[in-house]
C-alpha cells in the first residue's frame, strides 16, 4: 500500500515538474496558477490510465511504434489535461510537439530518479533491517 502511494506521489511530482518546465521553456504552453493542481492531477491520471491502454493497442495493431508508447501517452494525456483542466493551454503544432517531448523527458527522468530515491531506497532499507 505504501509503495502504491509512493508511486502516485512520484507521478504527481514528475507531472508537475514536466508541465512547469514545458511552460517555462515553450512559448505556446501556458499554465494558470489557479488551474495548475487540476492540470497536474488530470495529466497524471490520464497518463497512468492511458499508458497500458496505448501499449496494448500498439502491441496489437502497430508494433512498429512500441518504442514511442511514452510519447504517444504523453501527447494524449496533454490533450486530456488541456481539454478538461482549464489550467493548461497549448497553442500551435510546434508547441504541442515540443511540449510532448519536454514533458515526456522530464516525467520519465523524474519518475526514474524519484522512484529510485523514494521507493527503491526505502524498500532496500526495509529489507536490510529484516
Amino acid at each position: 500500500m505504501i509503495r502504491f502511494l509512493l508511486h502516485i506521489l512520484v507521478s504527481l511530482i514528475a507531472a508537475a515538474a514536466g508541465l512547469l518546465i514545458a511552460a517555462w521553456l515553450i512559448d505556446g504552453v501556458k499554465l494558470t496558477p489557479s488551474g495548475f493542481i487540476t492540470a497536474v492531477v488530470i495529466f497524471a491520471i490520464a497518463q497512468g490510465v492511458l499508458g497500458p491502454w496505448v501499449f496494448n493497442l500498439a502491441r496489437r495493431f502497430a508494433s512498429a511504434i512500441m518504442g514511442g508508447i511514452g510519447l504517444v501517452t504523453t501527447l494524449i494525456a496533454l490533450l486530456v489535461a488541456s481539454a478538461f483542466s482549464g489550467g493548461l493551454s497549448i497553442e500551435g503544432f510546434t508547441s504541442w510537439a515540443l511540449a510532448t517531448l519536454v514533458v515526456w523527458f522530464v516525467t520519465a527522468l523524474g519518475g526514474w530518479i524519484l522512484g529510485y530515491f523514494l521507493i527503491n531506497r526505502r524498500v532496500d532499507k526495509k529489507r536490510a533491517s529484516v
